[in-house]
């Protein structure tokens, strides 16, 4: 059967199966009990038996069946893309492309969905249960799947080529730093530099761009957190695993149905900072939060952690800058980057190369201001000659104020001697 056939019949099975039976209107665990899916599964081949040129073999017929069942009651070929180990991120461009990052690469697939009525059906089933809606006059929406993973889907008129969705796949299995240095993301001394920065209490952000791996850095560098600390995390949707016993995890909620119920990360990090916590966690920063989350550090909550978008360690800066004066808050420019300056102590800056290799490429001091500039250093840079991140043979103005065996603990970190 050739493919544009094939499509045509599976096409007109849905159809004729929406017409007997609405799908939609089940819930999640009526659709999963087995004498439902029995039940539709007979109204399939009864179709088939009645449209289907009985020069198709039987495999075929089951393979129709198959794929037919599973964007009937699944969610079609995204199923057997969530459960590929390879694949980090599926790209939805309409039901007939599916994109995916394939090893850091990303890749054109073969798969495709009946239609776009069928793949709209797929992603209102996914955000029903949420309390949430997708339709003309909400045409965006953000959610997550039953194991983590985050969706974002987009539909017509906004679009103009059907529903678009990207999901960022949940990762199972955290890596640790030991893990990044296997893997090559980071060189020994440096993450052992942010092993005893993290330690130290030292307020780290972590930079790059979209997908290199800044929420990976940040559930590694939790682990160097101490057990006997209470640690709140906030986020859009929750991809941070801490091993820790005493985390306390907040996610922020958007509009429901009603155009009521939003809570903010702003919201979150305030009753936050009435919670008696030793550290504060954001997952990202991104707005009006940016200027709570600099006071909270300021007023100790020292060893908070936080990501953002940033095409340089300095571009964070001018972020978070940029980002408190769309907030609305009327502060002189200086005042901004003393609270910035006195706040943040480390930068970590992320890049994600075009092999689809990621890589902590910059490890920075914030250091003080001078004037209205905001004065760094970078402790570790990428070499782009060796292809490695170097030390730069300068002392990190933090360590004068660490007690002398502390002193001595990073200068043995950062002079070569890692036995410490």
């Amino acid at each position: 059967m050739h493919t544009h056939a094939k499509n045509t019949l599976k096409q007109n099975i849905m159809d004729s199966l929406l017409t007997l039976i609405d799908i939609r209107s089940f819930d999640p665990g009526q659709i999963k009990e087995p004498l439902f899916q029995s039940e539709l599964r007979t109204k399939i081949i009864h179709h088939l038996q009645k449209n289907t040129d009985p020069l198709d073999t039987t495999i075929m017929t089951e393979q129709i069946i198959d794929e037919v069942m599973t964007e009937a009651l699944g969610l079609g070929p995204i199923d057997l893309l969530l459960k590929d180990p390879n694949v980090s991120e599926i790209m939805i461009n309409g039901h007939k492309e599916i994109f995916v990052e394939h090893k850091g690469q990303i890749k054109y697939t073969n798969f495709s969905f009946i239609s776009d009525q069928s793949l709209l059906s797929i992603i209102t089933r996914i955000i029903s249960p949420l309390g949430r809606r997708i339709d003309e006059t909400s045409p965006m929406v953000d959610a997550r799947l039953e194991d983590g993973s985050r969706i974002n889907a987009i539909i017509p008129p906004v679009s103009l080529i059907g529903p678009v969705v990207t999901i960022r796949k949940f990762e199972k299995q955290n890596l640790s730093l030991q893990g990044l240095i296997e893997k090559g993301s980071i060189t020994l001394s440096a993450a052992k530099m942010i092993d005893f920065c993290v330690r130290e209490k030292k307020n780290i952000m972590i930079a790059g761009g979209t997908g290199s791996g800044k929420t990976t850095l940040l559930n590694a560098f939790s682990q160097s957190i101490t057990p006997n600390e209470r640690i709140i995390t906030i986020e859009d949707a929750a991809e941070l695993k801490l091993s820790q016993k005493h985390v306390i995890s907040l996610e922020s909620r958007p509009k429901n149905i009603e155009d009521k119920g939003e809570i903010s990360i702003r919201a979150l990090l305030k009753n936050a900072l009435r919670m008696r916590p030793d550290r504060i966690i954001i997952g990202e920063c991104r707005s009006d939060e940016a200027l709570d989350m600099l006071q909270a550090m300021n007023t100790g909550h020292d060893g908070s952690m936080t990501t953002l978008h940033a095409n340089s360690p300095r571009d964070a800066l001018s972020r978070l800058e940029t980002m408190i004066m769309m907030a609305g808050f009327e502060l002189p420019l200086k005042a901004i980057r003393d609270q910035i300056a006195s706040a943040i102590d480390i930068i970590v800056y992320v890049t994600r190369f075009p092999n689809g290799n990621r890589m902590v490429t910059h490890i920075t001091e914030v250091c003080r201001t001078e004037g209205d500039v905001i004065l760094t250093q970078n402790i570790f840079e990428y070499d782009k000659n060796s292809k490695t991140l170097r030390f730069q043979q300068q002392q990190p103005n933090f360590f004068a104020a660490l007690p002398k065996e502390l002193q001595q603990e990073g200068h043995n970190i950062l002079f070569g001697n890692t036995s410490c």
